[in-house]
């Protein structure tokens, strides 16, 4: 269970790292598909909810997936749309981070601060503490 110092936490790095950057749209959220953060840039309609089920149960497709080919998992899952890609990153066993951005950013800025927010929220997530 997460306090809300770490709540606050976890929101200021999705805020500055990925919707400062030019994401539309970031869900923070459990495997199970329960919601913990959820930001966007204020364009963007989305039933957040029901994205975060199907986001689940697509990772844990993947994951089955992976495990048939010999890999003990695939941490990162990208779908490319014509005007919407979806980048999915494992922050830990429990937790994924989904991220939806549009063609005017390039996934490789997308992956940079996907990795910075990562490794700022697993030091949260580590910290019951952090102020």
């Amino acid at each position: 269970m997460l306090n809300q110092n770490q709540l606050d936490a976890i929101d200021h790095a999705i805020e500055t790292h990925l919707i400062a950057a030019g994401i539309d749209h970031v869900i923070y959220m459990e495997m199970s598909g329960n919601t913990i953060a959820k930001h966007d840039n204020g364009k963007t309609r989305l039933d957040s909810t029901a994205f975060a089920a199907l986001a689940a149960g697509n990772f844990a497709a993947v994951d089955a997936m992976a495990k048939l080919v010999g890999e003990s998992e695939f941490s990162l899952l990208f779908h490319k749309g014509e005007k919407l890609s979806i980048h999915f990153s494992k922050v830990s066993n429990d937790t994924l981070l989904v991220s939806m951005f549009n063609k005017d950013i390039s996934l490789g800025i997308v992956r940079l601060k996907v990795a910075v927010a990562i490794k700022e929220i697993i030091q949260v997530l580590a910290d019951p503490d952090i102020p």
